[in-house]
């Protein structure tokens, strides 16, 4: 929890982005009647006009790129339109006083659902048939031979944060059994019974059928899966990744999948963004990918603005803000 007071009138910018695309007069009216009175609101579509208003700004609700952050010394706070911060968190960023907020929390779930999405397009050969369109027929036999049931097998989650726990959540549902790590001590829930912790995670690889990412792009977390942790996964099983590409080394993925010791995945983020065409992954059957989706929903926008609004009631008070963002460990 961050504490930070602003009760005198400020200066807020809002800067519109994919999550954030537009807001309406009743978005402008309860950022109003939550900031101290006599308060400014700008909003702009682009960082060129952000940064044109950025010198009196002292809160932002969108994003901040270093250009934007030089244009801005009397920033205070930022609270972030995207899950993931590491984009944000360059040197000046994060060693300044600026409390950074965010997601944190809200997004796991239409995450999941696409996590399992993907799971269920390659377990149910679901993907197969989606591209051979009318050939399906002529191949019915042999996806037959290949689908998988869920009920009974194991998912280790990798991070058990809101992500991690929505994949929880979710394969309960389906009758699997649950192991979950994270980096740090976290209360198990959702069939979880006990969250181990990082140097549990060759355990954790070795009794799974199936290994979810729900960890955040760290230094610790890049390249966490490689040729090294692959060979530690039972053989045969699947991954799937909803959160920063970058976790898994790309070309070691491709290796575990071409002899086996990695069954297949199921990405909505990759190693490139976007992943040239002429990329080994595309190439791969037993691989389904999305481009970078999963982060979408009818309800992801209204959720962050509540919870803009509710910290900007907490700012005029100097309660704790919800969704605060260690700068240092980078979630």
């Amino acid at each position: 929890m961050t504490n930070l007071r602003i009760d005198e009138p400020t200066n807020i910018l809002v800067l519109l982005g994919l999550t954030l695309p537009e807001v309406s007069e009743g978005d402008l009216a309860k950022i109003r009647a939550a900031a101290a009175p006599g308060s400014t609101i700008r909003v702009v579509a682009n960082t060129r006009d952000a940064i044109a208003v950025a010198a009196a700004v002292e809160v932002i609700l969108g994003f901040i790129p270093e250009a934007l952050f030089n244009a801005a010394p009397r920033l205070r706070w930022v609270h972030a339109i995207a899950s993931g911060v590491d984009m944000f968190l360059y040197p000046a960023m994060r060693d300044s006083h600026v409390v950074l907020t965010g997601e944190k929390g809200l997004v796991g779930g239409h995450l999941a659902d696409t996590g399992f999405g993907l799971l269920l397009a390659l377990t149910r050969q679901i993907a197969t048939s989606i591209r051979l369109g009318p050939a399906t027929w002529d191949a019915r036999e042999a996806m037959r031979s290949k689908e998988i049931e869920l009920e009974g097998l194991t998912m280790g989650i990798v991070g058990f944060g809101g992500t991690g726990r929505a994949m929880a959540r979710r394969a309960v549902a389906f009758g699997m059994n649950v192991l979950a790590l994270d980096e740090w001590p976290v209360p198990p829930s959702d069939g979880v019974r006990e969250v181990w912790g990082r140097d549990r995670l060759t355990d954790l690889l070795a009794a799974s059928d199936v290994v979810a990412v729900g960890c955040p792009l760290t230094a610790t977390t890049r390249n966490l899966f490689n040729d090294t942790t692959f060979s530690q996964m039972k053989r045969g099983a699947f991954i799937v990744n909803v959160t920063r590409g970058e976790i898994i080394d790309g070309d070691a993925l491709v290796r575990a999948l071409k002899d086996g010791r990695c069954g297949g995945a199921g990405l909505d983020v990759a190693p490139l963004e976007p992943l040239p065409a002429d990329h080994p992954l595309w190439m791969l059957e037993n691989v389904v990918m999305t481009p970078h989706t999963a982060g979408a929903s009818q309800l992801r926008a209204p959720r962050n603005l509540e919870r803009f609004c509710e910290n900007l009631r907490r700012v005029r008070t100097g309660e704790p803000l919800v969704g605060v963002v260690d700068k240092q460990l980078g979630y």
